[in-house]
């Protein structure tokens, strides 16, 4: 743990962080291989290489997403994260929290939920994995981007910054 107050993240929190960003992206917003698999599989029809090749590539992203979040977790263990700007109101600190929290349990459950799915066959988690659990995780998306543009435009703190920059 750290005992220092932290006022920035490091270069590896932010690198893990825009890395991770980017690789959820890809997987949210390029899911057609992974789900024409699922719907040949659904329906007992025909596999062929490119279709596992085409899924297998959204798998192996996501089993990335589930590593780097573990070391992401890690790093946030040994080397701490700022405190929130003083002026934000306790009740938006508050949902900053559960929020971030919010995310990191996705960030765990969506590519475990996905591994279940593709690998063990369990259909209920292969529906909370493309149902609730996407559409949770979109929504969180949509709240954290608007959390970090209130902060840099409205309140004009540097929270962008510290994820940005690492100031």
């Amino acid at each position: 743990m750290v005992a220092t107050p932290v006022t920035g993240y490091s270069l590896a929190q932010r690198v893990l962080h825009w890395l991770m960003a980017l690789m959820i992206f890809f997987n949210l917003i390029f899911s057609d291989g992974m789900e024409h698999w699922n719907r040949l599989v659904r329906r007992g029809e025909p596999v062929t290489p490119d279709d596992i090749a085409s899924a297998n590539i959204h798998a192996y992203v996501g089993i990335a997403i589930l590593a780097l979040c573990l070391m992401r977790l890690a790093l946030r263990l040994v080397q701490g994260a700022p405190q929130p700007p003083e002026n934000e109101p306790a009740l938006l600190k508050l949902a900053a929290r559960v929020t971030h929290g919010a995310f990191y349990l996705l960030f765990l459950a969506v590519p475990l939920s996905g591994i279940a799915k593709y690998y063990f066959g369990n259909a209920v988690l292969g529906e909370l994995h493309g149902g609730p659990l996407k559409l949770l995780l979109w929504a969180l998306i949509v709240l954290h981007v608007a959390g970090a543009l209130v902060h840099q435009f409205y309140w004009k703190t540097d929270v962008l910054a510290r994820m940005t920059k690492g100031v």
